[in-house]
């Protein structure tokens, strides 16, 4: 039984940090087992207040403490598992320090760690407390300075900046010196030590500079950086077109390591990266490894700006930075990729991930007013919807508007940590207008839930909109404010075609209404026949929209809408409908009918994208169907998919071929936007084709699986066997393995494929595979490729009425904590719906969070997560 209580840290008890450091000089002498790191940094007061000096430092083996040249003794300063002080601290000095660190044997991988036989580190949020003693907190910025020496066979020896110097040293050993000009927090912090191979290129800044970038990875890797260096000089060129924004260093850097707890890191000048998000060939990677890799590339690099020069003032406002530069990539990746189809799939991770955060105990602000530990929080609330209340803020004020804000914000915050209020501040200032009611969306949490109704009088070509909102309670915020909803409204004719229409005299054919009230009506003259109303076009809020529109309303949509998310949107709720009314009991075969024909229309539609056709093929998943089923059944959500899944396919049949036919590759292999869709849609065929498990169609994946001549066509193949099962699924698995043994990264794949296997000895599998002389619960993307792919893409299995699934996470979540807390608590969230399940399901979940919650010993990130999900 656990008997300790952590206390949490809360924003309205932020203080200024009571000394700052203007410089610091590092001095690192890396060996495996026996670190030795001096600090050097020069300290001043900051205020009047004769506090003490307080730093935080964790797993420290102190050497010694001194302050300006004098050792001090043991009496002058104190020293726990947490912190250094020092109570009688002068005004202004150079303290000096020495610790011992143990990097191989770091496996939470937060300070500096091994990964690979190479040093690493990653700081983000409070990782640096682990490599010395210093105020580790994101308002103290400083300018660093770092000497690394090592054995010569850690080849390449990098930190933040420029190379100052470099040099020989007596025993076989070597040493470099960087120097980062700008002021940065600890977190940003970034040292790699090791054997590497280097892609170099160049590129010259919108001003004239020549920018040297290299990327490091495992030796003989270089070539399959290639697409990563692509997308680091595209994203460097559209930050300098559409914000103004120049690299200000003379090199960049990213270097990929093999163990990461994160996707990757934007330490000022030397990003650090998940080699999953960097490395990438056609034999390898899918398109959407590919995807992914030009989205975090861009991030990563867009963070210099939104992140780096300008930072947060604590970890409450870490939106401020993810939240912002996530719609910045979504923007660079829409203007990549298209915007409709891009905008689809943004929207589909928000509801996935976000949606369900706010329908649970977990809910929380985008900007959050207490914490215990801050790793906890870096969740899709903070970065989607996040990026998603950046966006309606666009919508609000308009692009030109939205850019001269951005262009303030830089020139006046470059530098500084600072706050979401000074943010908002900016565009209040260049608009003239009052944002208070605005700022409601980063402190109350939540989905908002948007209800339309309408009323249209042909007499008078009059169409009348009722709407209505109101934000469902969450954990603290038992009641809610209206918000101010941006809902981008247009209006259809009965076959499709664009209505206009006349809002307060001014002709249109699409309108913006701002709702920020509990409710209001909007009335739109001169509308000459009864509509099909198509709201929120564009996704233009993070809401859930409700409407009195009929099924044949949706058809129309689905045929015709000039909005392509509307579009594709229309058939996601026919087909949600249809599930969940065959979930209830209550199966409507003729409108099963109707919506295959109206798919297979779409489908025949010459002018449409392949790649939005693959987006509507795919049936809502059945996270998102039980998000909608109060209490959520898994067993009849996946039942019931499954048979509309089988009755699209048996109807679409000959479409299915025909497009698995057509779309087929013979040409050389391109991960172009183009390219990619005509594959998407050439899987997504025959992942529809695979619901009806039939001799042929086992024959027609397995030859789609040996046949393939990339990775995309291959898990294509692969996956759509698994459905099938049986010794042709079986007798794949095993090639697969055999052929890519020695590819980490293409094993992940290996074992997240059957972690989705829906058959019914899923776990036994799953817990089986735990076991195999590939799996490593030490490395986070095995673990994650494994076990949290079956608890959080494997519902109906993980969902199994025993409670095994349950119990199988918790046992993982308990052994890995021990180890490594912040990839454990990311384990925890697919219990922490427990309420939102039949009831039966729901007590055996919610046992496994008490067992979890009672263990002694627990992390903090674990104890958090775990008790905020029991919590009344």
């Amino acid at each position: 039984m656990r008997t300790d209580t952590p206390q949490p840290i809360r924003l309205a008890d932020y203080a200024p940090p009571a000394f700052l450091i203007d410089e610091v000089r590092l001095d690192f002498d890396l060996a495996p087992n026996t670190t030795r790191v001096k600090a050097k940094l020069t300290v001043r007061r900051n205020g009047e207040h004769a506090q003490p000096l307080v730093l935080n430092g964790e797993r420290l083996k102190p050497v010694s403490v001194a302050i300006d040249g004098r050792v001090l003794a043991e009496a002058e300063r104190t020293i726990d598992a947490e912190f250094l002080t020092i109570p009688n601290a002068p005004d202004a000095f150079v303290l000096e320090t020495e610790v011992e660190i143990d990097p191989e044997n770091n496996k939470a991988l937060e300070g500096l760690y091994m990964s690979g036989g190479r040093f690493c580190t990653q700081c983000e949020a409070e990782g640096f407390r682990k490599i010395t003693w210093y105020p580790d907190r994101p308002d103290v910025l400083s300018r660093f300075t770092v000497r690394i020496e090592a054995d010569r066979k850690f080849r390449h020896l990098l930190s933040n900046g420029n190379l100052i110097d470099a040099g020989e040293l007596p025993g076989g050993r070597h040493f470099a010196v960087w120097n980062d000009p700008f002021p940065k927090p600890c977190y940003l912090f970034a040292l790699v030590g090791g054997e590497l191979d280097v892609l170099e290129d160049k590129l010259v800044t919108m001003t004239g500079r020549t920018v040297d970038l290299r990327i490091y990875v495992d030796p003989g890797m270089a070539p399959r950086a290639a697409y990563a260096m692509d997308a680091l000089k595209r994203s460097m060129k559209w930050d300098e077109e559409t914000f103004g924004r120049e690299y200000d260093l003379d090199l960049f850097m990213i270097v990929a390591v093999r163990d990461f707890n994160f996707g990757a890191m934007e330490n000022k000048g030397l990003n650090i990266f998940n080699s999953s998000l960097l490395l990438a060939d056609p034999a390898t990677a899918t398109d959407m490894d590919y995807e992914r890799i030009e989205s975090v590339v861009a991030h990563e690099y867009f963070h210099n700006w939104t992140g780096d020069r300008i930072t947060c003032r604590d970890w409450f406002q870490l939106c401020l930075k993810e939240g912002l530069t996530v719609f910045r990539d979504q923007s660079f990746s829409a203007d990549m990729r298209g915007h409709a189809v891009q905008r689809i799939k943004d929207v589909k991770a928000l509801r996935a991930r976000q949606f369900a955060e706010d329908q649970g105990p977990l809910a929380h602000p985008v900007r959050p007013s207490s914490y215990l530990k801050i790793d906890n929080f870096y969740t899709a609330t903070i970065y989607e919807k996040g990026s998603e209340v950046i966006r309606m803020l666009k919508t609000l004020i308009g692009p030109e508007a939205f850019r001269k804000g951005m262009d303030l914000y830089f020139e006046r915050w470059d530098g500084h940590a600072t706050t979401v209020e000074e943010f908002i501040r900016c565009f209040a200032d260049v608009t003239g207008r009052d944002f208070e009611g605005f700022f409601a969306w980063y402190e109350q949490a939540g989905t908002p839930r948007v209800s339309l109704k309408q009323s249209y009088d042909a007499a008078a070509r009059t169409l009348e909109l009722e709407l209505a909102q109101e934000t469902p309670p969450t954990p603290g915020q038992p009641t809610k404010k209206p918000l101010p909803i941006p809902v981008t409204l247009g209006l259809l004719d009965g076959d499709g075609r664009t209505l206009a229409f006349e809002r307060d005299g001014q002709a249109a054919d699409e309108t913006l209404i701002v709702l920020d009230q509990a409710s209001a009506k909007v009335t739109l003259t001169g509308v000459d026949a009864a509509p099909v109303v198509s709201a929120l076009r564009g996704f233009s809020s993070p809401v859930e929209l409700t409407t009195d529109a009929r099924a044949s309303d949706r058809y129309v949509q689905l045929a015709g809408d000039a909005d392509l998310f509307n579009r594709w949107e229309a058939g996601q709720e026919l087909a949600r409908a249809l599930i969940l009314a065959r979930a209830k009991g209550a199966a409507d075969e003729v409108s099963e009918e109707r919506y295959a024909e109206a798919l297979g229309r779409a489908l025949n539609d010459q002018a449409s994208d392949p790649a939005f056709k693959a987006l509507l093929l795919a049936l809502p998943s059945e996270s998102d169907l039980a998000l909608a089923m109060a209490p959520a059944d898994p067993a009849a959500i996946h039942a019931a998919r499954d048979a509309l899944r089988l009755r699209l396919s048996l109807h679409l049949t000959e479409d299915l071929q025909r497009l698995h036919i057509g779309l087929q590759e013979l040409g050389e292999f391109s991960p172009d936007a183009a390219s990619a869709g005509r594959r998407a849609l050439r899987n997504a065929a025959l992942d529809l084709l695979a619901a009806n498990p039939r001799a042929e169609t086992g024959e027609l994946a397995d030859g789609h699986y040996r046949a393939a001549a990339n990775m995309t066509d291959a898990m294509g193949g692969l996956s759509a066997l698994m459905q099938i099962g049986g010794d042709l699924y079986e007798n794949a698995l095993t090639d697969f393995f055999q052929r890519w043994k020695a590819e980490p990264l293409v094993i992940d794949k290996w074992f997240a494929l059957q972690a989705r296997d829906p058959d019914e000895s899923a776990l036994g599998r799953v817990m089986g595979l735990t076991a195999h002389p590939a799996f490593d619960e030490k490395n986070p993307n095995r673990l994650r490729a494994l076990v949290s792919t079956f608890a959080n893409f494997n519902p109906a299995r993980f969902h199994d009425p025993s409670g095994a699934g349950y119990r199988f996470l918790a046992d993982q979540i308990l052994a890995v904590d021990g180890f490594n807390p912040m990839t454990a608590a990311r384990l925890v969230e697919p219990l922490g719906g427990w309420r939102r399940y039949k009831p039966e399901l729901g007590a055996l979940m919610r046992k496994e969070l008490e067992r979890i919650a009672g263990t002694e010993g627990l992390s903090k990130n674990v104890y958090e997560l775990a008790t905020k999900a029991l919590a009344d």
